[in-house]
């Protein structure tokens, strides 16, 4: 935390997370009560954006079901963190400097990116109902009382599953007195059986594949093209050339990196600027389709950027030469081992490894074959000591992650 951030007495029931992660359960037993909370916080109805302090904004009306903004999960928990850190206090009628109402519903309409601030009785229509054990960071848990709607509902971001016992998950939250992190039985304090989990349908992205290799299915088609999306047809080989500085470099690199070419960029993000990195990337990205020679040259060409644009082909390999880890685990497993709820030896692994290097404080007990919530600080910290930050630094491991652990 900064130097000099205010400290709050904690709430009844537990420490407030605050960005300093979550506080663990509650004793076997031990009967839950709302933290300082009454669930049936006053929240406003449907309304435009507006600007910076409250005044009117220009978006218009409220947003459409249908013509939702894509969004990746990382973006989600990190739009969520941005009113944790700045402490936003709670109100059903002023607005946010963003333009979102700050209650608990205009804090899941900022977190998602939505065009307007929407409500318990609407955000429904922004998502997909789906079952405890589907739960991802960035869906929500909703309760929306139809007998008292304005003051008897609430809604919170899903953060992660507590431990392996999936009876706590984080929740962020806008309520009394400003934003808040915090364990949270599921589905919450109070009317905890009629909070209902939902996915937003912009999300990008669901369950990781489980088959090494294999590509998550297209997204649906937005509304329309959103700022950044890489346009479908090629631009021109004159984009990737030596000294070139453009959107589509961007672009591609942030496509091979989904690929599977994380390990090719030092800094875990892609820029503007044509680089060996680029080319290097593009190489490993049209080897895996099983092309040679002139075929992978490492410059992109219309093929190449068809089958990035539409998800389509073989991904990048993990590397195979790393260190061997504890157990025996050599080769960077894939991104399905480290999920909620996924047991596999290259988890234990991981976390032993993690302990070595001296990122194992978010321990309790373990580390185990088992992913939770422990594990994914743990890789965070080894990941910002690398001096990453925002998505590269998820505390999901990637190939380049794996690959320093174990170096």
């Amino acid at each position: 935390a900064a130097a000099g951030r205010r400290r709050r007495a904690p709430p009844p029931g537990g420490p407030r997370a605050g960005g300093r992660g979550p506080a663990g359960p509650r004793p076997a037993g031990a009967r839950p009560r709302p933290p300082g909370h009454d669930p049936g916080s006053p929240q406003g109805g449907r309304t435009p954006l507006h600007g910076p302090q409250g005044k009117p904004g220009s978006p218009g009306a409220p947003g459409r079901p249908g013509a939702v903004k894509r969004i990746d999960r990382t973006t989600i928990i990190n739009r969520a963190k941005l009113w944790l850190d700045a402490e936003v206090p709670y109100s059903m009628s002023t607005y946010w400097s963003d333009g979102y109402r700050q209650d608990c519903s205009g804090y899941v309409s900022m977190a998602w990116n939505l065009g307007s601030n929407e409500w318990t009785g609407s955000l429904d229509k922004f998502a997909t109902k789906i079952t405890k054990d589907d739960l991802l960071p960035g869906d929500m848990l909703l309760f929306h009382n139809p007998a008292d709607p304005t003051n008897g509902s609430h809604v919170v971001l899903f953060g992660g599953w507590v431990d392996e016992t999936r009876t706590h998950y984080v929740a962020y939250e806008q309520t009394r007195p400003t934003t808040r992190k915090l364990a949270t039985p599921y589905g919450y304090w109070a009317n905890a059986a009629k909070y209902v989990p939902y996915r937003f349908n912009g999300v990008t992205g669901g369950i990781v594949p489980e088959v090494p290799g294999a590509v998550p299915a297209p997204e649906p088609p937005a509304a329309g093209p959103e700022p950044g999306d890489a346009p479908k047809t090629f631009p021109g080989a004159d984009k990737f050339a030596p000294g070139a500085v453009n959107d589509h470099v961007a672009q591609l690199g942030r496509m091979l990196i989904e690929r599977g070419a994380y390990r090719f960029y030092p800094k875990g993000v892609a820029d503007r600027t044509w680089s060996d990195h680029d080319r290097l990337a593009t190489q490993a990205f049209q080897r895996a389709q099983g092309w040679t020679g002139a075929d992978a040259d490492g410059v992109p060409g219309a093929h190449t950027w068809r089958l990035l644009v539409d998800k389509q082909g073989k991904n990048i390999a993990p590397l195979v030469g790393a260190a061997p880890g504890p157990g025996g685990v050599r080769a960077y497993p894939g991104a399905a081992v480290f999920r909620p709820g996924r047991s596999h030896p290259a988890v234990e692994a991981l976390g032993r490894q993690l302990v070595k290097k001296g990122f194992g404080k978010y321990y309790t007990s373990g580390p185990g074959a088992r992913w939770g919530e422990a594990d994914r600080r743990n890789v965070e910290a080894f990941q910002r000591a690398q001096g990453w930050r925002g998505a590269a630094a998820n505390g999901y491991p990637g190939p380049e992650t794996w690959r320093r652990l174990f170096a």
